[in-house]
This record gives C-alpha cells, sequence and structure tokens, in this order.
C-alpha cells in the first residue's frame, strides 16, 4: 500500500516514552493525527496517508504500550492514552491538530478533544469506542486478542483481522504480517494483558465518556459509522453524534470496523471534505 508513497517511518521521545510514527507530507502544513484501535498499530492506516499528506503534516502513531511504541508494564486506561498522546503533540511541535481516531482511538480522541480543546482543531471519531459497556463484544475482542498474542500463527493474526472487516473472504495479507510481525515481538503477550485493561467491566465503566463529556466537545467534529461495525450498530454511532454539538454523521455501506481500509476512496473523501472546511 505505500509502494510509491513519499513517507517516513522513525521514532520520537514523548516524555521518555520511545514513539513510533509513519509521517506523510510537508510538515509545514497542518498536522493531522490519525489514532488506531485496540492491539492496533499505525498501519491501519496506510491507504490513507497519500490523499491526506496533499493537505497535511499526517501522522499515524503506534499509541502507548502498542505496536513498536514503548510499552509502560502497567493496565492501560484512557487518561495514560490521553497524556501520552499530548506529549506526542509536543514533540512534533504542533499546538493544535487535526484528530481522527478509530475504535480505541476515536475513545482517545474524544477524551483528548474534551480535556484539551485548545489543542484540537478538527476531531473525527471513526466506529469509536467509549461511549457503551456490550459485555459480548468486550470478551470477544478479548479472546480474539488473547489467542493472536498467546500463539500468533498466521490463522490466529488473521482471525482478528477479519472480525474487524465486513467482507471476510478477502485474506488481508499485508495487514495480517504487519500485525504478526508486532505480536510475536518478546513480551508482546504482556503487553496485550495491559491493553485489555478497558474490557474489563470495573475499568471501562470509569473509563466511559458519556453526555457530559461528548457534550463538552467544542471542536467541529464528524462521526463516521458504517454499515456492518461488529462493536456497535448505526444507532450507536448516531447516538455520540446526537450528544455532540453540532455533530456531522455519516455511515459508510459495506465496511466493518476500519472504513479507512476497507474503502479508502470513499473514507478518504469523506474524510478530507470534512478536515478541509468542505
Amino acid at each position: 500500500d505505500l509502494q510509491g508513497v513519499a513517507f517516513s517511518q522513525g521514532y520520537l521521545d514523548v516524555g521518555g516514552v520511545r514513539t513510533r510514527y509513519l509521517h506523510a507530507g510537508d510538515r509545514d502544513k497542518p498536522a493531522l493525527v490519525l489514532l488506531h484501535g485496540s492491539g492496533g498499530h499505525a498501519e491501519a492506516y496506510v491507504r490513507n496517508l497519500e490523499s491526506h499528506a496533499e493537505h497535511f503534516s499526517t501522522w499515524s502513531i503506534d499509541m502507548l504500550g502498542h505496536g513498536y511504541t514503548d510499552k509502560p508494564g502497567h493496565p492501560l486506561e484512557v487518561a495514560h492514552y490521553v497524556e501520552h498522546l499530548i506529549g506526542f503533540f509536543d514533540a512534533i511541535g504542533a499546538d493544535r491538530v487535526h484528530l481522527s481516531g478509530e475504535s480505541l482511538g476515536g475513545w482517545v480522541a474524544a477524551r483528548a478533544a474534551a480535556d484539551h480543546p485548545d489543542r484540537i482543531a478538527r476531531l473525527v471519531l471513526n466506529t469509536a469506542g467509549g461511549s457503551q459497556a456490550d459485555p459480548e463484544v468486550m470478551a470477544r475482542i478479548r479472546t480474539l486478542s488473547m489467542a493472536a498474542v498467546e500463539a500468533p500463527t498466521w490463522e490466529t493474526v488473521a482471525a482478528r483481522i477479519k472480525w474487524l472487516m465486513a467482507d471476510k473472504s478477502k485474506d488481508y495479507d499485508d495487514i495480517v504480517a504487519s500485525r504478526q510481525a508486532i505480536y510475536r515481538q518478546p513480551g508482546f503477550l504482556g503487553a496485550m494483558s495491559d491493553i485489555m485493561a478497558l474490557q474489563d467491566p470495573v475499568i471501562r465503566a470509569r473509563n466511559i465518556i458519556g453526555p457530559e463529556v461528548y457534550g463538552s466537545i467544542g471542536a467541529p467534529t464528524l462521526v463516521l459509522w458504517t454499515s456492518d461495525d461488529p462493536t456497535a450498530d448505526v444507532t450507536e454511532g448516531r447516538r455520540i453524534a446526537s450528544m455532540i454539538p453540532g455533530a456531522r454523521f455519516e455511515v459508510m455501506p459495506d465496511c466493518g470496523h476500519w472504513p479507512q481500509y476497507e474503502d479508502p476512496a470513499n473514507f478518504n473523501r469523506i474524510h478530507l471534505d470534512f478536515l478541509l472546511g468542505r
């Protein structure tokens, strides 16, 4: 997906946390930061970097405890991710950023927008988590994620990836290979256990975002949902949008939890139109 794309991969020190990023675009352009989901990594946005780099200094990062970014060695809650994210803004010298997150990334992005309104220019919540606690979905995420790390075979990692997608007939070989390499890192079993903390009902309950927090978000916001999201249906996406003042709501058809990957042409169009104020 990145063949022929001008991009760089590297690491930044974020408050002592060695943080991996993919970057594309002129650094003099407005900053855009992209956040992946639980157990994910920067490659979630490999099909979006080129189009967004035309307009933004575009950063896709491995969030705290994920991918090749340092693992802190304790259960991770939303405040930990937000602190690391704001530190990343500082590390790239961005006073204000456009922020877009999917799943866990959307959860973190919403909290960051509420807690640090001066730092967020525009906000995109893409099949965002954090608004509810569905025991069946939480158990499914934990089971698939832990299985993929305990025995990171092609089959277990592919099962975790395909759960995200509407079209189960495709193989998704590139993203499976990328994730398998990450999950085979020494010590990643413990890291995944820390990542899964938000699937614990007690921990999740104190991190859930409700109407008061959503209602405090002042940044122009796009809530993007899909027809086949395995974590929550369109009704939940619409409910989130209804709590955020002035939020725009869009639904992408024939996509699961990763619309930016399953239908990048449509995603890039919707996403850029919003970010550019069209």
